[in-house]
């Protein structure tokens, strides 16, 4: 658990950071977002006191940061940035041996960490392991990166924009691939992100900033159906709003009998992707894992509930099948995603 209590950061007479307070559970994921200069990676930062706080407090775990000498507190804290940050001069298994080395691990225990983490990550250790920065993907690199801040088990992961330099594709993936692993470990995770889309796909909780202040705390269903001031809504976007809750949604709870032509999506498929695929591919409906399907009307129907009932309908009427979807977005319900 983190407890962040009336932290503030001043640089002379500017407020970067204004009397925040937090609570992120154990095992959870918060996700910091707002617009640049919103003060969220000088937040995240003072929980590992690269930055050191004005004024306020941290606490891991019960402990008090401040009682703990600063390279030891960050030995203790995973961290990873955007761009990865690898040693271009280090193979794959020596940048993710780095804290444990630091640590005093032994080599065979080490060794079993770095393989365990390069299998965790879909990466065979095998091929991997003496690979040099420069021979691997963007993709590949980031998953080192987050593997190296993983190695010496932290409890607290702290993640800067991990994914921005990455594309839209490989983007995905990696995203998909940390929700897996941090539900595996059950690591405690903060990330910085300036993308809303991000912080509702991963987020247990989001925390909005914006001029140093903290704006709305709480759920991404929270965040979108009842955002808390203007500048939330806002950053929500009009138009991604409805989309945004349709991301909260899986196929699982709309399935009906049938079959379809077509790769079944998995039951834990959002709604989202599950209308991006109707509407992309020009098909009715898809199958579904396991059996049954999912089909546009159940999906016009569910993007039809709640109070952005005129812009959901719009998005599916808007794109006929075999047209990609649009900007304008469907609806849903409350957060049924899996449990972290």
């Amino acid at each position: 658990m983190i407890e962040i209590e009336h932290l503030t950061r001043r640089y002379g007479p500017r407020t970067v950071v204004d009397d925040v307070s937090m609570t992120v559970e154990r095992g959870r994921i918060c996700a910091l977002v707002g617009t640049s200069g919103s003060g969220k990676t000088t937040l995240l930062r003072m929980i590992n006191r690269l930055v050191e706080p004005t004024a306020g407090r941290v606490r891991i775990a019960g402990q008090d940061t401040a009682t703990i000498p600063g390279p030891l507190l960050r030995r203790r804290i995973g961290y990873a940035i955007q761009g990865h940050g690898l040693f271009p001069h280090r193979t794959v298994a020596q940048n993710i041996a780095t804290v444990p080395r630091l640590l005093g691990w032994d080599a065979a225990r080490t060794r079993a960490r770095v393989d365990e983490l390069l299998e965790m990550f879909q990466m065979s250790p095998a091929e991997f392991r003496d690979r040099l920065p420069h021979a691997l993907s963007g993709g590949q690199q980031q998953r080192v990166g987050v593997a190296r801040a993983l190695a010496a088990r932290p409890e607290v992961l702290l993640m800067d924009e991990p994914f921005g330099a990455l594309d839209p594709v490989i983007r995905a993936k990696a995203r998909d691939d940390l929700r897996r692993v941090q539900r595996e470990l059950g690591t405690t995770l903060v990330i910085v992100t300036h993308d809303m889309a991000e912080a509702v796909e991963l987020g247990d909780r989001i925390a909005v900033m914006d001029e140093g202040r903290l704006l709305q705390y709480a759920t991404p269903h929270e965040v979108v159906t009842a955002p808390a001031t203007g500048f939330v809504r806002e950053l929500l976007g009009t138009g991604e709003r409805p989309f945004h809750l349709l991301s909260l949604d899986q196929v699982a709870g709309i399935v009906e009998p049938g079959t379809a032509d077509g790769p079944p999506l998995a039951p834990g498929t959002s709604l989202r992707d599950a209308l991006s695929a109707c509407l992309w591919t020009g098909r009715a409906a898809l199958p579904v894992a396991g059996g049954g399907v999912v089909t546009l009307d159940a999906l016009r129907r569910a993007a039809a509930g709640g109070e952005v009932r005129g812009g959901a309908e719009a998005a599916c009427d808007a794109a006929s099948p075999g047209e990609a979807p649009g900007a304008a977005g469907g609806a849903g319900a409350p957060d049924r995603r899996a449990p972290r």
